[in-house]
């Protein structure tokens, strides 16, 4: 009987015992970590990932999903009992099941704009989204909308929505992230009193941090097995 031979897994990084113990309790993998939180240096790297099978940089970073997908749902949620009239959503196809909870109306991304009265951006920065809501996109809203960006800072080009918000174009924003992150402290945006800028800190729990661990793992691990991923980042 020839001997099973194990994938390699290697993880750049201390993380949560969740993410770990998924990992360890597989029996098909092996796996080794830097046993740090401090970067990994060149050299460690890439001893590690010689012969690898599977790489795991878990980076302090929150698992963004698009709108209508977990955290765009989670959002929603939060909305429905203010009474919001009316959900929106946009994104490269409908997603019927997931909207029937808010009876959410899929549109194009210009109608999205111009009819919306509060706008979150949750989608992940892939090329096609980088630089998505640019002077165009803030063009289209209404003079009394708000701009909210919880997804990634390039996803917005900052220059245009600056201009947006001294002109009158749209009434406020607030941004959970920006680029870079921290903004330098005589960047123009923190100049303004119609923009709010949060320090992306929200998912630093312990808990929050235990469920990105072991959603990387499973992702990772299905990866590996040629199986559907859990959370996969279409590009």
């Amino acid at each position: 009987m020839r001997p099973v031979r194990l994938m390699k897994v290697f993880v750049t990084r201390r993380i949560p015992p969740e993410g770990r113990a998924a990992l360890a309790q597989a029996p098909d993998c092996e796996v080794e970590q830097w046993d740090s939180d401090e970067p990994i240096p060149n050299k460690e790297l890439e001893r590690g990932v010689a012969g690898a099978h599977g790489l795991l940089c878990l980076l302090s970073e929150r698992v963004d999903k698009k709108l209508l997908d977990t955290a765009g749902q989670a959002i929603a949620r939060r909305l429905k009992p203010f009474g919001v009239q009316r959900f929106v959503y946009t994104g490269r196809q409908p997603k019927p099941q997931e909207a029937a909870e808010f009876q959410a109306e899929f549109v194009s991304t210009p109608q999205l704009a111009a009819e919306s009265d509060f706008i979150v951006v949750t989608c992940s920065l892939t090329p096609a989204t980088k630089g998505l809501c640019n002077k165009d996109f803030f063009q289209q809203m209404k003079k009394t909308a708000v701009f909210v960006n919880i997804s990634r800072g390039d996803v917005v080009n900052q220059d245009d929505l600056y201009q947006a918000l001294t002109s009158g174009q749209i009434a406020a924003a607030g941004l959970d992230v920006t680029t870079p992150e921290p903004l330098p402290t005589n960047h123009p945006l923190l100049t303004l009193k119609n923009c709010v800028i949060l320090p992306h800190i929200g998912s630093a729990t312990h808990g929050t941090r235990n469920i990105m661990s072991l959603l990387a793992a499973n992702n990772l691990l299905a990866g590996l097995r040629g199986e559907p991923m859990p959370s996969e980042l279409q590009l």
